[in-house]
């Protein structure tokens, strides 16, 4: 019996807010929302960027002040929804106006005395040159200045980028503050947040799960794309030494891809369970995503927790994007709307996926995926969100250009179509699915996606299939960019809106449509509509996914021909207290009362710990042992 993978948790961080709950989902169709719900976005919004604070039945700004809940949110709800979703590049990141040149220096000894002269070259003073400074020019432009003194008297040049919207996370969530981040990367911290949001949200405890399984019976398989490139990780290691600065021991370790899995394992679950971390560009989240689904279908694991964490909006990625002409530039998007008489475009509507388009938008986001065999969670009365029984993933073959486009996305939309219809019937495929699409918004994934849903879905007999794209609301956040797309789909089942590509006004000309259906507005469908979902990644480097996702209402359809009444009704049973404990960590969270788990250094074990024999190795803490006796696959052949 193959067991299936369904979702029982999920959580994370993006532009748009915390999505566990739906409240990112939520953020994003807030016009469509009543006037109740509404309100729990803006009080979530308004704890996780510090704009507010509850404390004994009172809600305060952040200046002490007491209001009421109304008269709070009508104060401060066109800020916090300002402070969301794409937009201008906040300075609490780095200032887009002015972005540092960093310049080589030679330290030439001062004579007679004790300390350094620094001597460099110039092409910008400051209005008010300091009395120690010695300017000699060297040209109209150029200039040699000598400074003596520490590094803190070092000419800065700086620069001012052209690209200057990104999807950031709201402005005033700080997730150091919430943990002992230890200078931890950014990507490292938003991490640990989104893995303890999903967790929490389940409505599990995590250690009912762990008694419940063999250790090595669980997985994290997590990664982000780029790897953490702040001035904590990577980014700080490339060039710390070349400023004068110290490169520390926590540069390079930390700056490493694979440390999102690292650290769930090591600071939030403390498994002991399999490990992995696959990249691929943009499809890196389903990736892993599909070793998790394939390990639960074979019976090797029972539950995985599937993660991504980017926190791209760094200057130095975001030149190397700009160079290579993939992100939308200020002056393209303005003279893409045709406005001469205005400084900057209107950052919120920089990506537009299948419109008239010049970029794509980096994103920031971490996002984690709780999954179980079937069984398992029938067992413990978990919350079924719905079930990813397959993920589909091919490269491209032989390319000209390594990050163009090529014949994969063709494969893997083929394949979970055809797999999608044996489950759900060729009618429900053709009426009842929607396309969360890759949508970048530049113009050549415009043409280049369109034609693969297009060319497949048409060749499935479709005539009017629904394709929606979030990389519009929550920029592109590179290899997490697939958990954006999973855990904002969810949302329609619980609300019955399926979201629009609002930024784009009309599809572009050079679009391929037969077969579908681009939703350029929410749409009220219901919360029964929709059978299922394909969720689509064209990555650079030839690696493309697309991982089939099933509806709540098909999934436990599906679980009814398997289970007994008498099983179906001990399930929904435990359901009811697992409900009522995801629905007080969502309060609790949006009253600001929650902290992400984070064990450092608890429960430390070592070989001498581990009690070992033929059979098997009880580790202390575990319940359930792990066996020895594992079977080989290859009797035939001794």
């Amino acid at each position: 019996m193959t067991r299936l993978p369904v979702i029982v948790g999920f959580g994370g961080i993006n532009p748009a807010g915390r999505t566990s709950s739906h409240q990112a989902y939520r953020r994003i169709i807030f016009d469509t929302l009543s006037k109740d719900i509404q309100q729990e976005v803006l009080l979530d919004l308004a704890t996780l960027t510090n704009c507010a604070k509850f404390n004994h039945g009172h809600w305060y700004d952040n200046e002490n002040n007491e209001y009421d809940v109304d008269t709070l949110l009508e104060q401060m709800s066109d800020e916090l929804l300002a402070s969301t979703l794409i937009r201008r590049i906040h300075p609490s990141l780095f200032d887009v106006d002015n972005v540092t040149i960093h310049k080589s220096v030679a330290l030439l000894p001062t004579e007679n005395s004790e300390t350094l002269s620094f001597t460099a070259k110039t092409r910008s003073l400051p209005e008010n040159i300091p009395l120690d400074w010695q300017v000699k020019p060297l040209s109209n432009s150029l200039s040699e200045v000598t400074v003596k003194g520490g590094m803190e008297s070092f000419i800065k040049d700086t620069k001012s980028l052209s690209v200057k919207a990104a999807g950031q996370l709201p402005t005033g969530f700080d997730p150091s503050l919430l943990y002992q981040s230890r200078n931890h990367p950014r990507g490292l911290q938003m991490a640990v947040y989104g893995a303890s949001d999903a967790i929490n949200s389940s409505g599990l405890f995590w250690q009912t799960i762990r008694d419940h399984v063999a250790p090595d019976q669980v997985a994290v398989y997590a990664a982000n794309s780029i790897g953490q490139m702040d001035d904590l990780g990577f980014g700080g290691m490339l060039k710390s030494a070349l400023m004068g600065k110290r490169t520390t021991s926590k540069h390079l370790p930390l700056g490493y891809a694979q440390m999102p899995a690292d650290f769930i394992n090591a600071y939030v679950l403390g498994s002991v369970g399999k490990i992995g971390t696959s990249i691929g560009a943009c499809a890196t989240y389903f990736f892993n995503l599909e070793k998790a689904v394939e390990g639960i279908k074979a019976g090797k694991i029972r539950v995985a927790m599937v993660g991504g964490s980017d926190a791209p909006i760094t200057p130095e990625i975001i030149e190397g994007f700009r160079t290579m002409g993939a992100l939308a530039e200020d002056t393209a998007l303005l003279a893409l709307d045709a406005i001469k008489n205005q400084a900057e475009p209107d950052h919120a509507r920089s990506c537009r996926p299948f419109g008239n388009n010049c970029g794509f938008t980096i994103g920031e986001s971490s996002q984690w995926t709780l999954l179980m065999d079937d069984e398992l969670a029938i067992e413990l009365g978990a919350q079924i969100f719905g079930a990813v029984p397959a993920v589909f993933s091919y490269a491209d073959g032989y390319k000209k250009s390594i990050s163009a486009p090529g014949i994969g996305n063709y494969l893997t939309l083929g394949k979970a179509m055809g797999y999608l219809q044996k489950i759900i019937g060729p009618e429900a495929l053709k009426n009842n699915i929607f396309i969360q699409a890759h949508g970048t918004s530049t113009p050549q994934n415009r043409i280049t996606e369109s034609h693969v849903l297009s060319k497949v879905a048409s060749s499935f007999g479709a005539s009017n299939i629904p394709v929606t794209a979030m990389k519009a609301y929550v920029g592109h956040s590179q290899g997490t960019a697939g958990g954006d797309q999973l855990h904002l789909s969810l949302g329609v089942w619980e609300h019955g809106v399926l979201p629009g590509i609002t930024t784009t006004d009309a599809v572009a000309e050079d679009v391929y449509n037969e077969g579908l259906k681009f939703q350029l507005q929410h749409e009220h469908y219901g919360t029964e509509y929709f059978h299922a979902a394909l969720l689509n990644s064209k990555g650079f480097g030839g690696n493309n996914s697309t991982a089939v996702l099933l509806s709540p209402q098909k999934t436990m359809s599906m679980l009814q021909r398997r289970y007994s009444q008498a099983q179906l009704d001990k399930y929904n049973k435990q359901l009811e207290s697992t409900v009522l404990a995801s629905k007080d960590y969502n309060q609790a969270a949006i009253h600001g009362e929650t902290k992400p788990a984070y064990h450092f250094g608890e429960n430390v074990l070592t070989g001498y710990e581990l009690n070992i024999d033929h059979d098997e190795i009880n580790i202390p803490g575990y319940l359930q042992a792990v066996s020895l006796q594992t079977e080989s696959e290859f009797d035939d052949l001794t």
